[in-house]
């Protein structure tokens, strides 16, 4: 509404000054004169002397007054009520979530891995465990990297990724293995028995090489884990990051390369052994 009046009262506005031109120009062609009495002798009470004052000049310095005052008008009037919001300092540079950093490595772990083919590549990935952050989880892994639980109380398979593989590798994603039942995916088994809870989501998806649980919806973690080979930010809050690659990546970039876009790898990766290393080494 104040909007909307401003608009109408700078029409008005120009229109009076319009007019005003246009009268002048009429006067002026007229050629009237205006007359101005100055009394020099009040007692008198008669004009000492009259001074007439052509109109052509007068004129013209009203109009340049008017063309004047339309050119402000103008100026004005291509602004609105809202241009009053807008920001005259340069904008502060927007504050960048720092950087994650990620718990303390509490164990090491290593998966020996066999890539079959023409040429087989053997490589040795190791891994680093964040024990504070997810213990219930780390010590699932390390016990099965380790292989010192005996045999699954469901399965009544061993506890023990040696002999698995990994079956599921998709390029620019992740590598999968851990199916220590059936070796498809449709298995798996925890120290635990059976699954367990999803236990922190404390750290995410954000850095290439961490080490996640697999599972198939909220709470079923058994045996099966992933790495993956980019970031992978949707899957915060819906996978357990537990760890991350501390050296062998190299390991993992060739175990990626014999993966396709439906999982299926093209030649078999096996996991020839595996096991926990001390701290110090």
């Amino acid at each position: 509404l104040t909007l909307f009046c401003e608009l109408k009262i700078k029409k008005i506005l120009s229109l009076l000054l319009s007019y005003l031109i246009h009268l002048t120009a009429r006067l002026e062609q007229n050629n009237s004169r205006f007359s101005l009495t100055i009394a020099y002798d009040t007692g008198k009470r008669r004009p000492i002397k009259t001074t007439n004052m052509q109109i052509p000049l007068t004129c013209r310095l009203i109009r340049l007054c008017i063309f004047l005052l339309i050119i402000s008008c103008s100026s004005v009037e291509g602004k609105s009520a809202l241009d009053d919001d807008v920001p005259r300092e340069k904008a502060e540079k927007p504050k960048m979530n720092p950087p994650q950093k990620l718990p303390d490595v509490t164990h090491k772990v290593f998966l020996d891995v066999t890539i079959s083919g023409t040429e087989p590549k053997k490589g040795r990935i190791v891994l680093g465990l964040f024990g504070k952050t997810a213990p219930y989880t780390v010590e699932n892994f390390r016990s099965l990297c380790a292989c010192d639980k005996g045999n699954g109380l469901i399965s009544g398979k061993p506890l023990c990724y040696r002999g698995t593989t990994f079956h599921r590798i998709i390029p620019n994603f992740m590598i999968q293995g851990g199916d220590i039942t059936e070796g498809n995916g449709l298995g798996g088994e925890s120290i635990y028995g059976g699954y367990f809870h999803d236990e922190t989501f404390e750290v995410k998806h954000n850095k290439l090489y961490l080490l996640s649980m697999a599972n198939k919806g909220p709470n079923t973690n058994n045996s099966q884990f992933f790495i993956n080979t980019v970031k992978t930010s949707w899957l915060d809050n819906k996978n357990v990051v537990f760890g991350i690659v501390l050296s062998g990546f190299d390991v993992v970039d060739d175990i990626e390369a014999v993966g396709t876009n439906e999982g299926t790898p093209n030649v078999d990766v096996v996991i020839d052994s595996s096991g926990e290393i001390p701290m110090n080494e």
